[in-house]
């Protein structure tokens, strides 16, 4: 699994690439992880090009949002394919996360406009 990061207007934006399967949920989960340790307090991971998720990468973000919680930060997702969002939806994660279907919309609820 592929990530980009880049920093926008104080957010930390955080773009994976393809599936986060059992196989790559951990090193998601790690570098994420890096990125608030290393001061991201405002997170936004857009799973825009996300093709898959795994039950293992839901708890690498249920992880990573209990870290940025205890830095006094927040975490917002984006770009959610219909089909990622089903899976979100069985496991009742819709009500656990922020999730804003753009980039955008996304950025500027992380800035906490």
């Amino acid at each position: 699994m592929e990530m980009t990061v880049d920093l926008y207007d104080g957010v930390t934006i955080a773009g994976p690439k393809g599936r986060i399967d059992t196989a790559g949920a951990g090193p998601f989960a790690d570098q994420l992880a890096d990125q608030i340790r290393a001061g991201a307090r405002n997170l936004l991971i857009d799973l825009q090009q996300v093709l898959y998720i795994s039950s293992a990468g839901i708890r690498a973000l249920l992880i990573t949002a209990r870290l940025i919680d205890q830095h006094q930060g927040k975490l917002v997702l984006s770009g959610i394919s219909p089909e990622i969002m089903r899976v979100f939806a069985m496991g009742g994660m819709t009500s656990v996360f922020t999730i804003c279907p753009t980039r955008e919309d996304g950025v500027r609820i992380a800035r906490g406009n």
